[in-house]
């Protein structure tokens, strides 16, 4: 078992964490809300996002003030992109891990 990441100039850009967390933005259409089915503060998830967004040309999540008919969160098409791109990506390090594992002999 292992874990895989992708690294920007600036630190992490996504990883399992991350993309998980653009999942649950996707599904309910809220941080707020995705933060909580992560049992994670609001603060960190949109820390999260905020680090997502700045370090890619477009943004992943767009989101709108609340008011009279109310706000919302969207993961845009880069971020649909994002999540995809992660799993193919975490999909072959996985069978990579398989492979690598199996021609240990101890």
């Amino acid at each position: 078992m292992g874990n895989i990441w992708i690294e920007g100039k600036n630190g992490a850009f996504i990883g399992i964490g991350r993309m998980k967390l653009l999942e649950q933005i996707k599904e309910h259409g809220s941080i707020t809300v995705a933060a909580r089915s992560m049992k994670m503060s609001y603060r960190q998830a949109w820390e999260l996002v905020d680090s997502m967004n700045k370090q890619s040309p477009k943004p992943l999540v767009e989101t709108a003030a609340g008011g009279v008919g109310g706000g919302g969160t969207i993961v845009t098409k880069e971020g649909d992109k994002a999540i995809k791109y992660y799993k193919e990506l975490l999909n072959h390090f996985d069978k990579f891990l398989k492979r690598e594992t199996g021609k240990l002999n101890f």
